[in-house]
Order: structure tokens, then sequence, then C-alpha cells
């Protein structure tokens, strides 16, 4: 068997420039080429009239070809070669494409021809001729199977309706341009696109009778031989035996086979040559037919093995997409399994947050309508704008001042945890010095007494003649008692330290929003700012400085100075100096009482120590070690907004409105989503 023969394909790819044509030979590699990995590559020349032209063909007459053209074989080939394929590259020159495809498949034989599709769009096809592709799915041999690809992958497809039959010359039917070349004296060879195939010489001596043997091998694995196929004379002197043997091998199934077929013709008794010749002519015509008959009962068996063989690999493939089905039910159960049952977990978390939220709204709405009640009381025992108490009230209530109600010691005076009108209260009793200006306070307590917010300790009352204010109680005590653990108390976590700031910022900013001019507190501190049990952050002492006369102000402010000297740590510099007040003096306070909320420290010297923490990357050391989990970025944002704050100069503070509030917001919100985060988590566990 020769080289040519071998390597026959059965499938080729129509190419041309466009990309398509790039596509379809990937997909033919990729998809289709399993048992015999050879393609030929065709391509149709529309441009000029010259003889047919077989690239890649040993025998081939070399012809010019274009450069385009060449480098369009060579980037297809070199991609078929990377893949382990075996490439035919074929030229074919003719006006009409679709008619030179099929000639060329219908002459080769050829069983699957991939074309791309063609670059043209609707309007287009509408109006002008049938493209390519759609002539070759019309008009293709019915045992070609033609595929149209788009973009890699299948856009149209033809199927076969059968396979070629054999016959007993050999099938490949060649053009009337192909190259004629003679071998030698027995036999004259026809080359076309690589094939090679003897056909009988009519010029052959009468003496040699041996007859060529030829080998047809195709895609399938279908080969037919002749073998040693002798035809000897009859003469009256010789009685010999005229002998035909034919082999069929098919490997459509393992277990499809043929045995030899032998034919036997009896000498012939002939008294003339011309007889002889008579006879020897009906003994052909009778073995052809014969042949003819066994070639068509063999086609009849190749097409029922081949088409049990495609319904047995159906069966299969349905078994196996059955499979497949069933595997993904099952998958696409379990998934809505662990669907319905994150489901249900979530609706389980959200039915649980949502009781939580019921509650604690209900939890609120009792205290304001309890805070409702005693407001409507107050208000209808009172005349004025605040309930006024006698002296004998107040002294009952605190047992006559008595130190084991006492819970805590002003600069203004002591504070006393009392009870009245079935409410708990904290009353403040002013220093003595406050009655010089005993009209002025009466004044001022009115004032204060219309002062209503969230973040502002509530007024209830007063005895003006004595200088006692009454106060609503708050649970926690003061912020310093917390910060600083006392009676042994756990330590307030970040979140709840980020939400008290923004709270005392929205107190602060409240105050200085007054009209018709602004409140200034002058004594924003962690011991005027007290705790409710929900640790809600609320500003005391507000306007204090405003209840007595300038000159015991000073006085309290001496005091303060000589006896408590971390009084003297959240005093404006610049009022020190100058002694000119404003809101922004309210802003040095609130710095260094931020800085106290991360670090638990001191206030002496405490903006010096933080800013030296942060140039040196010990940030980390100088915040309170009590909290385990602090947040290092929004705590670093957290001091450098204090530091900003505690500038010595009135200019360098942010604005309370547009910087320092919307920051303390910011990260307040940030501490509620990391709590319900960590809740969310620690419920789902």
């Amino acid at each position: 068997m020769t080289e040519e023969a071998q390597f026959s394909p059965t499938t080729i790819v129509a190419i041309d420039k466009d990309k398509n044509s790039q596509y379809a030979v990937k997909w033919v590699v990729n998809h289709l080429i399993a048992d015999n990995p050879t393609i030929a590559l065709v391509h149709v020349r529309t441009s000029t009239a010259s003889p047919l032209n077989y690239i890649g063909a040993r025998d081939g007459v070399g012809m010019h070809v274009e450069p385009d053209v060449l480098e369009m074989f060579r980037t297809n080939r070199v991609y078929c070669v990377r893949k382990g394929m075996r490439v035919k590259e074929v030229i074919l020159d003719d006006t009409d494409i679709s008619k030179a495809l099929i000639e060329y498949t219908r002459n080769n034989q050829i069983t699957k021809m991939v074309v791309g599709s063609s670059n043209r769009n609707a309007i287009t096809r509408k109006f002008k001729n049938t493209d390519v592709p759609t002539l070759l799915l019309k008009s293709a041999s019915d045992f070609c199977t033609v595929y149209v690809i788009s973009k890699g992958k299948i856009q149209n497809v033809r199927t076969a309706k059968f396979q070629p039959q054999m016959t007993a010359n050999y099938p490949i039917h060649y053009p009337s341009q192909g190259v004629m070349e003679a071998d030698d004296e027995y036999a004259t060879t026809t080359k076309v696109a690589g094939f090679k195939a003897p056909i009988p010489n009519p010029n052959l001596s009468p003496n040699n009778r041996k007859l060529l043997s030829a080998t047809t091998n195709y895609y399938g694995s279908r080969n037919m031989s002749y073998e040693n196929l002798d035809m000897p004379l009859r003469t009256s002197n010789v009685s010999d035996e005229f002998n035909f043997e034919f082999q069929f091998q098919s490997d459509v199934d393992d277990t499809f086979q043929f045995s030899p077929l032998k034919v036997s013709c009896s000498p012939l008794d002939t008294s003339s040559p011309q007889s002889n010749q008579r006879d020897m002519e009906a003994e052909m015509k009778r073995l052809k037919n014969e042949l003819k008959q066994t070639m068509d009962m063999y086609s009849t068996a190749c097409k029922e093995a081949i088409t049990a063989k495609q319904v047995a690999k159906e069966l299969e493939e349905a078994k196996k997409a059955e499979e497949e089905a069933v595997a993904v039910a099952k998958m696409a159960n379990s998934r809505c399994k662990e669907a319905i049952e994150a489901a249900q977990k979530s609706k389980w978390i959200a039915e649980i947050e949502s009781k939580k939220r019921i509650d604690a709204e209900l939890a609120t709405e009792h205290e304001h309508e309890e805070k409702k009640k005693v407001l409507e009381i107050l208000k209808q025992k009172q005349t004025d704008r605040y309930r006024k108490y006698n002296i004998d009230e107040i002294q009952n209530a605190t047992c006559h001042f008595s130190d084991c109600l006492k819970i805590g010691e002003g600069g203004y005076g002591p504070v006393y945890k009392a009870t009245l009108d079935h409410t708990p209260v904290a009353i403040k009793v002013l220093r003595p010095d406050v009655e010089e200006g005993r009209k002025q306070f009466k004044q001022e307590v009115e004032v204060r007494s219309l002062i209503r917010h969230p973040n502002m300790v509530l007024l209830l009352g007063a005895c003006p003649d004595y200088g006692c204010l009454i106060y609503e109680y708050m649970n926690f005590g003061s912020l310093d008692d917390r910060l600083f653990r006392r009676d042994n108390t756990p330590a307030i976590s970040w979140i709840t330290r980020f939400k008290i700031a923004a709270d005392i910022a929205t107190g602060l900013l409240f105050l200085h929003q007054t009209k018709p001019e602004p409140l200034v507190h002058r004594d924003l501190k962690p011991s005027n700012i007290l705790l409710d049990k929900n640790y809600t952050s609320k500003i005391s002492d507000v306007g204090l400085s405003r209840l007595v006369p300038p000159s015991v102000v000073d006085g309290v402010t001496q005091y303060r100075i000589t006896s408590t000297a971390g009084t003297f740590c959240y005093i404006d510099p610049e009022y020190q100096q100058t002694g000119m007040l404003g809101t922004k003096s309210d802003i040095y306070s609130l710095g260094i009482l931020l800085l106290q909320m991360i670090t638990a420290k001191p206030p002496m010297g405490l903006t010096h120590h933080v800013q030296q923490s942060i140039d040196r990357n010990t940030f980390d050391e100088i915040l309170d070690p009590e909290i385990k989990n602090w947040p290092m970025e929004e705590a670093l944002s957290f001091a450098k907004l204090a530091l900003r704050c505690a500038e010595l100069r009135r200019k360098d503070r942010p604005d309370l409105r547009t910087e320092i509030l919307p920051e303390l917001a910011r990260l307040r919100s940030f501490g509620q989503k990391w709590e319900y985060s960590t809740r969310t988590k620690r419920v789902g566990k």
C-alpha cells in the first residue's frame, strides 16, 4: 500500500480569508476528527482560470500561488500540526465555489465537509444570490454531511442520508483537468489531490496477464483488495482452472466479517480461437454480474451494520444523557434543599431580630409614656414654666441632705439622689455664693426649663429660694466613672464609645445653634456627661456659668484651677489668655474629652502623648488596653479628629456642624454595622 493511499482524508474544510474559516478549522480539530486524524484544507480560487493545483501532493506540479493564499494555508496548517493532525492542502480553480466543492466531494467520496458561515446579513441575503453555505446545504452529495460553523459553534448541519457505496472499480473519479503521467508500460497513473490509483493500460502485451493489485483505503476502515487475479488463456492442449478470488474486509464492527468469496470456472473446450474468445467474454460477463451482486450484498450488509452501530451509539448517548440529567437533578435537588434551609435560617434570624426590635420598641414606648405622664403631672402642678419645689420637699427627699444620698461633688456644689413625685431625680445644690444673684438665677432657670433635647439632661424643676436644681436621674452615672471603671464597672466597648461621642457632638451643636445667641457650655468634660441605662449620653450643667454672677464664675474657675488640676486642661488656651468666650472654646474641651474616650488616661499632656504615638507608629499602645478589638483605622481617624479639635488656635479647629459631627456620625454607623454583623454570625452559629 502506497503512502498516498494511506493519506486519504474523508473530511475537508473549505477555507477562505475570512474569520469563520479559522473557526471552522478549529472546530473540526476539536470536535470532529477522532479515528482518522487527517483532513484536507480546500480553497477555491475564482480570480484565475488556471488548471487544478493541489498543494501538498508530492507528485503535484508546482504552480504559482498568491502569497496571501500561502499565508492562509500556513496559518491553518501550523494550528493543525500542533494538534497532531495530518493536513492535505488543495486549491481548486473555478468560477463557482459551491459547484467546485460539490464536485470535489462527489469525485473523492468525501463524507464530511465543514465550511464557515457567510458574513452576509439577512438583508443582503434577501436581495442577492444565495450564499455558498446555503448552496452546499442544499446541493451537496447525499453521502456527505455538511457542517456550517459560526464563531466556533454549529450554525447549521445537514446529515448524510447514506454511506458512499463501494464498487468493483476504484471509486475515485478524477476531474478532466487532472495531471496525468505514465509510470511504465503496464499502467497509467492518475494523480488527483495526492491519491494514486493504477489503471490498466490498453497497450499491455497478450503474454502478460498478471493484473495489478489495487487497494483503496477509506475513512471508516473499509478495505477492498484484488489479490493475484490470474486470467489464463484457454487452449485445446491445456486444461486449467480460471480462479477469481475476492476478499472483503471491514472493521465497521469487530464481529462483522465476510469469508473470502472464490469463484471458479471450469475448463472451457473450444474448437477455435473465435469460440474461445466468445466463451471468455461470456464467462467474464457472468463473473462481473456475480461480482456486482456480491458487492450489492456487501454494501447492504455494511449499511445495516453501520445503522446498527449508530443505533447502539445513540442508545448509549441517550443513556449517558439520562444519567447526566439524573445527576443534574440530584444536584439541583441538593441546592434546593440548601436554599430552603438557608431561607428558613434567615427567616428564623429575622424573627428573632424582629422580636427583639418589638421588645425594645415596647420598652421605649413604655418609658416614653411614663415620662410623658410625669411631665403632664408636672405641667398640671406648676404655674410657671418649671416645677417649683419648696425647701421642705427638698430636705425630705434628701433626708436633710444626708451624705449617704450624695452621689457627686462639682464645682457648683454637691449632687444628691432623691425621689420627687414618685420619680428618681438628681438634686444639685448650688454653693451659697449663688444667692447673691438670686434674681438672675430665676430668669436663667426659666430659660433652661425651655431646653428640650435627647442629649441634654432634663431640668425637671428648681427651688429658687435656696438655689437647688432638680434634674432627671441618670442610672449609669457619669462618663468619667465609666471610663476609669470606678466601683469595678465593666469597660465600655469601642462601639459604645463611638456612639457616645456622636451623641455629645449632637447635643453640643444644639447648644451652639440656640437663638438669639449661641449657648456656650464652658465646662465640657467627662464628669459632666451622664449616661442612662442604654448608654445614651446627655450633657449636664448646661449654662450654669450663666446662672451665677460673673464674679462668682471667675471664682468657680479659680476654685477649679486650684483644687483640681485636671479641670484646667479642658479650658480653651485662648480664653485663658484673652478672656473672650466663643463656641470654639467648647470645641477645645470636646477634643480633650474625645482623646480620653479612646485612651482612658488623664487629660494632662494627653494631646502630646497621642501625637507622639502616631508619629512613632505606636498608636495601638496608647489605646485603652481594656478593649482588645479596636478597629485601628477608625480609631486613628477618631484620634486625628480629636487632635484637630484640641488645636491651640481657634481658627485651626474644625467646624462642629460640617466636619466634626459628620465624621463622628460615620464612626457611629460603622460600629452599629459591625455589631449587627457580629450578632448575626453569633445567632447563625
